[in-house]
């Protein structure tokens, strides 16, 4: 997220893709709706469903799913076509333009609306909105990226706003809404497959930084892997784990997943999870970590699960990282009930009767200070080095001294400082980065520039050209010595750089001559180490459009993915549809939380929202002979099948069944209850959306697709 929730407040347009902030973040409402009511800011909410966000909106824009990139790309076009791009923005500050802007020349209006339903005229007067009232904050979520080309969608975006000169201004920005107090946080600390904490990756040079940091002994931590390959190689994902265990797709993995920890997770979350059922009962020992049982708690009976009750958030301590990149302490209300215990003693337990916990906590002495010094030492790549316990904590008792607009601090003790202090923030002397790559300000003031990731040159293939990555002389924050674009520092400590200096002697030579670490360089239209080097549509795997199949293909199939074969265009059937003619889609509701099993065990959120359903339009409800309340069956093409109640709406097309994805305790038809621990049931049950989750994963990121599926619907 570059920018802020709070800093929603000073934009002069807003577009919302896949995102329905109403029920999925209510409080950030109140920065949305201060927009729109107080600056008069056009609110565009780009959604299939008609949600609450969208009642809410100046503009709804009915968007048929997986079809985003060719929307936003339409949007681009129209802002170029029309001569309303950021001609200065673009010189000075991105690079690989042209060839994008070719690659965006396809997207005319009519194209788009073929692909998308959107009318022609809609798409060239929703750019012209956006290209009138700058600057323009665009918000996405999951609505947005569990897709097969998620990670095109995302990219389109940040190209939008690139045309449109929208990025490192109050205002504007590309955010991201994350679904949990600490999502951001988790991310940025490691749990992804593919990367080390703050996103090091898996190369040698990551690990032998971190065993610095841990001060662990390199060839020790080689010597816990099975053979060297594995350490450099990626994991799994929580989306297809259990493809470990069952092996009905290739696995690169020496032998099958045996043992599994859940650990703050609902099972439920995942597609196709019928076959998660069938991992967890071929799985040697499954171990669940939540407050609740959880689904996967439930959903089988074989004698191999140990449920180990972990404390909630108001029973421990320690810092979390907000949506906004800010940082927070948790103070602990109360102590863990009953039998349970924290996070920490969990872990504590598991690591000494593994026999590493004289490694593990080397600098571990007070927990969880220690802990939020340690990961602060080694996420030099985002700046988490200058948020200490104390300076954390210290913004959390002066909750009042901030101001909403500006979140930062007017006098006592956080004078000057942005609340949380927002990564990057290079030093305890720093005050938080509140816009990413906003060069108004002095670096040492919060200003910063685009990061320099990619060589100083760029040929471009296509056409030869080639492109400095640097900004263009002229383009620096205040105060900087060099008036122009730089390289990222290194060398200041032979042997180093700005990433793995863990002295901060470079970040501190940087900062001392006006200068961001990472250097100042463009940001580039054209991702060269990624599949598609500029986003363009590809079909949803399971496309209601067999005719646009061949014009608009998916990918090659593609091996060890994430350690799975994962299936593209050998799974875009064109007949399909035949016998699965309906797109499903699914997402929040305000009343529960993800996979629900914390707030379907609360009795009062149990008793607003009680039941599963599925929303079907008037007519196809007609056509189907189904009336308000009656129970349908949905099936998808993989073989779930789920009996719930219709919710006759317009909120949703005539082709198109939505259903909340945090509903448990029922299996295809069988009722669990008697599964759970006696007296620990939830007060709601319920079939889980995810049983009719369609196949399909992200080219890039393996997250799964839950949004722009087939599925058939007959009257129960």
């Amino acid at each position: 997220m570059t920018n802020s929730l709070n800093d929603i407040r000073h934009a002069k347009s807003m577009i919302f893709i896949g995102s329905n902030a109403a029920e999925a973040h209510p409080i950030a409402m109140q920065h949305i709706l201060h927009a729109k009511e107080v600056n008069n800011a056009p609110m565009i909410v780009v959604d299939p469903r008609f949600t609450k966000t969208a009642a809410r909106g100046t503009d709804h824009v009915r968007i048929r799913p997986g079809t985003d990139t060719a929307f936003t790309m339409g949007l681009v076009q129209a802002v170029i076509a029309n001569n309303w791009h950021d001609k200065e923005f673009i010189r000075t500050r991105v690079s690989g333009f042209e060839e994008m802007a070719e690659v965006a020349g396809h997207y005319t209006p009519e194209i788009v609306e073929d692909i998308t339903g959107v009318p022609a005229a809609e798409i060239t007067r929703i750019a012209q909105i956006l290209a009138m009232n700058r600057p323009t904050s665009l918000t996405w979520c999951v609505g947005a990226t569990q897709h097969a080309i998620g990670s095109s969608n995302t990219r389109a975006f940040c190209l939008l706003q690139l045309a449109l000169g929208n990025m490192g201004k109050s205002g504007g920005g590309t955010n991201i809404f994350r679904g949990h107090d600490n999502v951001q946080g988790a991310t940025d600390m490691g749990v992804l497959p593919d990367n080390l904490p703050a996103y090091y990756g898996l190369s040698d040079g990551a690990w032998k930084h971190w065993c610095r940091v841990w001060d662990v002994d390199y060839d020790w931590m080689v010597s816990r892997f099975r053979e060297k390959e594995w350490m450099n190689k990626k994991g799994f994902t929580l989306s297809r784990w259990y493809e470990g265990v069952l092996q009905e797709d290739k696995i690169e993995q020496y032998t099958p997943i045996k043992a599994l920890i859940q650990w703050g997770c609902g099972a439920n979350s995942n597609t196709q999870f019928h076959k998660v059922k069938k991992a967890f009962e071929q799985l040697e020992l499954l171990v669940i970590v939540d407050p609740f049982p959880t689904m996967a708690a439930a959903v089988h009976n074989t004698d191999n699960t140990y449920l180990l009750a972990g404390a909630s958030q108001y029973e421990t301590s320690g810092s979390v990282t907000s949506t906004s990149r800010q940082i927070q302490w948790r103070h602990k209300v109360v102590d863990p009930v009953a039998n349970t215990r924290d996070d920490y003693q969990i872990m504590e337990g598991l690591v000494n009767g593994l026999g590493f916990a004289d490694e593990f906590y080397k600098n571990i002495k007070q927990v969880p200070e220690d802990i939020t010094l340690e990961l602060g030492k080694g996420s030099l790549t985002i700046g988490y080095n200058g948020q200490t316990p104390e300076r954390i904590k210290r913004h959390m008792d002066n909750w009042h001294t901030f101001d909403i607009d500006s979140m930062q601090a007017r006098g006592g003790p956080c004078d000057g400082e942005y609340y949380g202090m927002p990564w990057p923030c290079w030093t305890t002397k720093h005050p938080g980065t509140p816009i990413l790559y906003d060069m108004s300000k002095p670096v040492m003031e919060g200003g910063l520039p685009f990061r320099n990731r990619f060589g100083l040159e760029k040929t471009y293939d296509a056409s030869g050209r080639t492109e400095n990555q640097l900004a263009s002389e002229g383009i620096y924050n205040p105060g900087s010595e060099v008036k122009g674009g730089y390289p990222e520092f290194a060398n200041i400590v032979e042997g180093t750089n700005w990433k793995t200096d863990l002295s901060l002697k470079t970040h501190e030579h940087a900062l001392s001559r006006g200068m961001a670490p990472f250097g100042n360089a463009r940001a580039r239209c054209v991702v060269w180490n990624f599949p598609d080097q500029v986003p363009i549509h590809r079909e949803p795997l399971h496309s209601p459009r067999p005719d646009l199949i061949e014009k608009y293909p998916s990918y090659a199939d593609k091996p060890d993915h994430f350690r799975v074969y994962t299936r593209y265009t050998s799974e875009q059937d064109p007949e399909l549809v035949k016998d699965f003619p309906y797109v499903l889609t699914t997402g929040r509701q305000v009343e529960h939380m993800g996979a629900g099993a914390e707030t379907r065990s609360n009795k009062y959120l149990a008793e607003l929202q009680p039941e599963m359903y599925a929303e079907i339009n008037p007519v196809l409800a007609n056509d189907l002979g189904v009336r308000h309340g009656g129970m349908v069956i949905i099936e998808s093409p993989e073989g779930g099948k789920i009996k719930v109640k219709a919710k006759v709406t317009e909120r949703v097309d005539r082709k198109t069944i939505f259903l909340p994805f945090h509903f448990g305790g029922m299996f295809m038809g069988e009722n669990l209850s008697d599964n759970y621990p006696e007296g620990h049931e939830p007060y709601v049950i319920g079939e889980s959306a995810n049983i009719v989750g369609n196949y399909g994963y992200d080219i890039v990121t393996q997250i799964q697709a839950t949004k722009d599926g087939l599925c058939r619907v007959t009257k129960a």
